[in-house]
């Protein structure tokens, strides 16, 4: 990262960025440009958890090529300036990459939305077993991330 001073490198304030987001974009391989989609996401240790539909784009691409990006980003904001130039983002964001992989059994795709609940809301759900075995589950196996920011 070019701005050191603008790196976030404490494990606990990753951490915290990954529980206060609320979209993981994620950033595919395609031809002839990248493809990236916003979504619905949960974390827990080192581990991003989405659900689809069983088919469309997304899902082909992911089957082409598992390696994925993704970012997230957090505490948004303008500030302005007098001059152009004098104008900034307030932000914390997340960076990275991995593996994706494709979750099958119904045990596995419950813990899985469980996350992605957690991510959004507390209480406890219940998922009738039709609606997962028509749901997609994968997890992005994180291989690396960085983070930054600007609080100016």
């Amino acid at each position: 990262m070019r701005r050191h001073e603008k790196a976030v490198t404490d494990h606990a304030e990753l951490k915290e960025i990954f529980a206060a987001g609320q979209v993981c974009r994620l950033a595919l391989s395609a031809d002839p440009a990248p493809y990236i989609v916003p979504l619905s996401y949960g974390y827990r240790e080192n581990v991003l958890y989405f659900h689809a539909a069983g088919a469309g784009r997304k899902i082909d691409l992911l089957h082409k090529n598992p390696q994925a990006g993704f970012e997230i980003d957090i505490d948004l904001g303008m500030i302005e300036g007098e001059a152009a130039c004098n104008w900034s983002t307030r932000y914390r964001s997340l960076i990275g990459h991995g593996r994706v992989e494709f979750v099958e059994s119904s045990e596995e795709k419950r813990r899985a939305l469980d996350i992605i609940m957690a991510q959004y809301t507390d209480g406890e759900f219940t998922y009738p077993e039709k609606a997962i075995k028509v749901t997609t589950v994968f997890k992005l196996l994180i291989a690396e991330v960085s983070g930054k920011q600007s609080r100016v």
